[in-house]
């Protein structure tokens, strides 16, 4: 069974990077918009990272030696293009031994409002039993990150994996539990009720890819 983790149930200093990056006053300053994102990825990471598991290393200090309980392996951090390079980097901040990947995949719209997701680019190393991490700011159908999965399979089978998103929509974590694999664990920030007509997250914040970097044509 997979496996949801809602972040903002428990209050802490995480609401305040979800307020702005929602705050049309706030959130067309895109410096700002990328860093909020940058640090929901960071306080992410943390959490994810209790659910890992460890093995213990001996450091010597200047004084002596002292046990530490490190990871036993590092994950592959895997991004969609190119809303989801802040939150990457939030989660690379922590992470900062990963692998990384990276997968281009957007919506292709119709004339009767319809849309597919297509992929075109993929670049990542050997996926084989190694923990995978995937990251998009928006969960809102959950179309682009079963793409992206589908995509990294390519590479190899992963032995864990996790989607970490900041926004998700109800029927978007719905899909993901039913597309991707037994046992995926689900990371967001916060989790909307909506989606328009066009598939978008209400309240959600827009379009995460524009507010970060630029409207494209």
């Amino acid at each position: 069974m997979s496996t949801l983790h809602i972040l903002n149930t428990d209050n802490s200093i995480l609401n305040v990077f979800l307020g702005e990056i929602r705050d049309v006053k706030i959130q067309n300053d895109r410096m700002r918009f990328r860093r909020n994102l940058e640090r929901i990825g960071e306080v992410i990471a943390y959490e994810l990272s209790k659910q890992l598991s460890y093995e213990t290393i001996e450091t010597t200090t200047p004084l002596g030696i002292a046990k530490i309980n490190y990871p036993d392996q590092q994950p592959v951090l895997a991004t969609i293009l190119r809303a989801g390079i802040p939150l990457h980097q939030g989660l690379l901040n922590y992470f900062d031994r990963a692998d990384n990947a990276f997968v281009s995949a957007y919506r292709h719209h119709h004339k009767d409002g319809s849309f597919e997701i297509k992929f075109e680019y993929l670049s990542a190393p050997s996926l084989d039993n190694r923990i995978v991490i995937i990251s998009d700011p928006m969960l809102a159908t959950g179309s682009s990150a079963v793409v992206a999965f589908n995509a990294l399979l390519e590479k190899g089978k992963p032995s864990q994996v996790h989607f970490v998103s900041a926004i998700s929509s109800k029927q978007g974590i719905e899909y993901v539990k039913a597309h991707l694999p037994f046992g995926t664990h689900i990371w967001t920030a916060a989790v909307d009720e909506e989606l328009t007509v066009k598939s978008y997250i209400v309240p959600g914040l827009g379009d995460a890819g524009d507010l970060a970097y630029g409207t494209k044509v």
